[in-house]
């Protein structure tokens, strides 16, 4: 009897020694809806980030952890993305790495300051994300006012583009960016001949394309994604508008090309938060795993949700903890080398190094530009 309580006692502490604790991590992006392969992009670079935690086998707190991806669709809808802030905070996560757009990220940030749960966005690039001066609000990419700066600089130094129209479609990133490629424009001596806005599920531009044609602008400049800008470079081209059509990190994607078919030519230009993914530190790398592990090509932010999660990962094994209340100091100090280049924040919770990079199609896709 003795030998057989032994052995039982011996089987547990076996068991208890490789026991794992489960720690949910939290994702959110638009899952459904038309960017759905901007947020799955962000979802499977998160889940690469979080499998290759796991196998490194880590021990936070005296304890080994197994992390686990816990998804939620925001339809990138600001309502939405609310709903789904709570519910991962509901769940238990000891971090986010979301949203995908700055129109949810925005209102979702609420939830997760009155949770105290640290959230990393990997996409969303409006200033008022990080100017709410929540605590737990982190971005791993550069924000609009520098990608603003960087086409109009762009557009009137090496086009020399004189006039410009200018549209927007009244989320929080797309008018926060034309907002800001508008007021740089206008301090580099540029003129904005037309200002219209339309919205993220519009797909007829005629009356607004019809009105800025009257105007004889050099250039339109679209604040938005590319479910949006494709049709509306289309329809541009259609009404005999040769101007030439710039864009922000929304339309810099494959999808843009795909969707707007013969209408792209030499004439369209966009801008990227960050640096092109031959030119990051791990970018090459990333791509051969992520196309081997997801079958898929990078659209947009996986890189980037790759640091934000392993970020968020940086700071509890800085805490040895995975509790969000002890943790989150440690945020303030993470500092490596990930994917996309140094990984490491300021006061505010924005990136340090950010970087902004100019595309121009051609070839038949977007090639960065010096």
């Amino acid at each position: 009897m003795k030998k057989t309580l032994l052995a039982l006692a011996l089987v547990s502490a076996g068991f208890a020694a490789h026991a794992q604790t489960v720690v949910k991590i939290g994702h959110a992006g638009p899952l459904t809806g038309p960017i759905a392969h901007i947020g799955k992009d962000g979802e499977n670079g998160a889940r690469l980030a979080i499998e290759d935690a796991n196998a490194k086998g880590l021990t936070i707190g005296g304890k080994a952890v197994k992390f686990e991806l816990v998804s939620e669709d925001d339809q990138a809808d600001p309502r939405t993305a609310t709903t789904a802030a709570q519910r991962l905070t509901d769940a238990g996560v000891a971090g986010v790495i979301g949203h995908t757009t700055s129109g949810a990220s925005i209102p979702a940030s609420r939830v997760y300051e009155q949770a105290g749960v640290p959230v990393i966005t990997p996409s969303s690039t409006s200033p008022k994300l990080t100017q709410q001066n929540y605590k737990v609000t982190y971005r791993v990419i550069a924000n609009d006012l520098q990608q603003g700066e960087a086409m109009a600089k762009y557009a009137i130094e090496t086009l020399k583009v004189k006039k410009f129209a200018i549209i927007d479609d009244r989320t929080a990133y797309g008018q926060g960016l034309a907002d800001a490629f508008a007021e740089n424009v206008k301090k580099m001596g540029g003129e904005v001949v037309g200002r219209e806005f339309t919205n993220d599920k519009a797909t007829d531009f005629t009356a607004i394309l019809t009105k800025i044609k009257a105007r004889t602008p050099d250039a339109v400049f679209y604040g938005g994604m590319d479910a949006q800008g494709a049709p509306m470079l289309r329809q541009m081209r259609q009404l005999g508008i040769a101007a030439t059509f710039l864009g922000g990190d929304g339309n810099c994607t494959a999808e843009m090309v795909k969707l707007a078919g013969d209408a792209m030519n030499d004439k369209v230009f966009c801008t990227q938060a960050g640096i092109p993914l031959s030119m990051m530190p791990g970018g090459s790398e990333f791509l051969s795993r992520f196309k081997q592990r997801f079958n898929a090509e990078v659209q947009l932010y996986a890189p980037y949700s790759y640091d934000a999660a392993s970020a968020l990962i940086e700071g509890m094994k800085a805490a040895d903890s995975t509790d969000p209340a002890k943790y989150l100091a440690a945020m303030q100090k993470v500092s490596f080398k990930g994917v996309t280049g140094n990984i490491a924040f300021d006061a505010k919770g924005d990136i340090k190094e950010g970087g902004v990079s100019l595309y121009g199609y051609a070839n038949g896709k977007w090639e960065p530009l010096k």
